[in-house]
């Protein structure tokens, strides 16, 4: 099979895509995340103005564009007057007034955590560690975005209909982060917080035109949870530009002492303002174990190809190489993600109300939840020691994030479950390895499709390399300027 390496052809991965999609405009429609805290701090606006017009365009695209579970009108709008009365009287916080999303899975204080499901959930007593973290960096939570069924699936749908993509209203945003994703490429808010299970930010973030930090497991906590779905599951940052994921990231970072998973601290947000050096970067293109039949699609190999050129004409060695994923692999991440299902399943207030994929994936948890679960955890250090030895070649792995653009909205509507796994299968078999090994891992815009439909890849670092991540992604995003392209409003 041959692999186009980037080293000729057209780099469509840049400005000149976006501004041969027809689809997109060289302007923003929202402050960065960076923006909105200056122009607070500075007095230039008031909380109350910008949460303001948050709420309002949130209203104004929910009935199609779809991305809230949750919008706290009132209660946002009391946190912002309290948020000018403090800026007021001087005090300085990193987010002090700005409006931020989260995804459907962390706890809101007041409000239901429901993840997906339909039911009566109970509002909640606290507020998680992740979301406790956002409100001492002064952040106004606006709302709870949507997220598929306890977050299986990479399209955003259930029993509250359809989250659509912004650059195409027939096509999904991606998932399990699809809310956040839609919401921040919408321009509803500057940037939100979503999960990654098995590619659930990257993935959306493909999709949208954004960037995605899946950061090292523990560094966000997933308190009042220990870990989530045992280690696979992380928090993270959804946005349109380096710098706002890696200070959205730095200010949700740090432990709980429940935590199971505690990495040495470090900060991103200043990496984004250094030069990478000269890196060997891996460009893999290699599919991870699948048990359907999976392809690459022909524009996401161009993707990698331009982002690869790019890099190359940006000063790096790209030399194609890729990790040994093994079979192993594959048998690690079922036990721990379908027990992990299990364990949500006795959460939901009536499961018989739950999607019979979810019963029949929450079912295999339960077989796999005992010695196979424990067998799999045990075998981690094992896997990681075999792939990570590529690290010991190269500083990073490009890959693609998924294999095709963003598919039908309603793709896995009303199919079984054997047919479901062989739709995402096909569209997502790249993200979920980094999951099982608990690397970081940035997802970054890669230009447009033909049709117009957002492009992303991945870098993939070792152990607590989120720094050199962010500042080669941060590299890329000088050059190629992803951050000026923004939706057609259609909603």
């Amino acid at each position: 099979m041959s692999v186009d390496t980037g080293q000729q052809g057209t780099d469509r991965s840049g400005a000149a895509a976006h501004e041969g999609s027809g689809r997109a405009r060289p302007t923003l429609t929202w402050p960065t995340l960076a923006e909105c805290a200056r122009s607070l701090a500075d007095g230039d606006t008031t909380s109350v103005a910008m949460v303001t017009r948050s709420l309002d365009a949130i209203d104004a695209a929910q009935p199609t564009l779809n991305a809230f579970k949750v919008v706290r009108r009132a209660a946002a709008l009391a946190e912002a007057a309290d948020a000018d009365r403090r800026l007021a009287a001087g005090e300085r916080l990193p987010l002090l007034g700005v409006p931020i999303a989260v995804k459907d899975d962390v706890d809101v204080a007041g409000e239901p955590t429901a993840f997906g499901c339909a039911g009566d959930f109970p509002a909640k007593t606290a507020d998680s560690e992740a979301v406790r973290r956002l409100r001492a960096a002064g952040a106004v939570i606006v709302g709870k975005t949507h997220s598929p069924e306890l977050g299986q699936w990479p399209f955003t749908g259930g029993s509250f209909g359809h989250t659509r993509n912004p650059w195409a209203r027939d096509r999904t945003p991606g998932g399990s982060s699809g809310g956040s994703a839609a919401a921040v490429a919408a321009g509803l808010v500057p940037a939100a917080l979503g999960s990654d299970g098995a590619g659930s930010v990257r993935i959306p973030a493909s999709w949208t035109n954004l960037v995605g930090i899946k950061p090292q497991r523990g560094r966000i906590s997933t308190w009042p949870d220990p870990e989530a779905f045992n280690g696979v599951t992380v928090f993270g940052p959804l946005a349109r530009t380096v710098e706002d994921a890696a200070l959205l990231l730095d200010l949700v970072a740090g432990p709980h002492d429940g935590d199971l998973h505690t990495p040495r601290p470090l900060t991103v947000r200043d990496a984004a303002d250094r030069e990478p050096g000269r890196l060997r970067i891996a460009l893999s293109l290699k599919l991870p174990f699948t048990a359907t039949p999976t392809a690459l699609h022909p524009e996401i190999r161009d993707a990698v190809g331009g982002i690869a050129h790019t890099l190359r004409r940006l000063g790096h060695e790209v030399v194609v190489a890729d990790p040994a994923y093994g079979i192993l692999l594959g048998a690690n991440f079922l036990p721990r993600s379908m027990a992990g299902l299990e364990e949500w399943r006795q959460r939901v207030p009536d499961p018989t109300q739950l999607d019979p994929r979810t019963l029949a994936n929450a079912r295999t948890g339960r077989l796999l939840g005992g010695l196979p679960l424990r067998v799999a955890r045990a075998a981690e250090p094992r896997i990681r020691r075999r792939i990570g030895s590529i690290f010991n070649e190269f500083d990073v792995i490009l890959a693609p994030t998924t294999a095709t653009p963003p598919p039908k909205v309603d793709a896995i509507d009303r199919t079984g479950h054997y047919e479901t796994d062989k739709v995402i299968t096909a569209a997502c078999p790249y993200a979920w390895p980094w999951n099982v090994l608990g690397w970081p891992s940035v997802g970054v815009p890669a230009g447009f499709t033909d049709e117009g439909l957002p492009r992303g890849v991945q870098l993939m670092g070792h152990e607590s390399s989120e720094p050199l991540l962010v500042s080669l992604a941060a590299q890329l995003e000088r050059e190629l300027r992803w951050d000026t392209a923004t939706p057609e409003r259609w909603w």
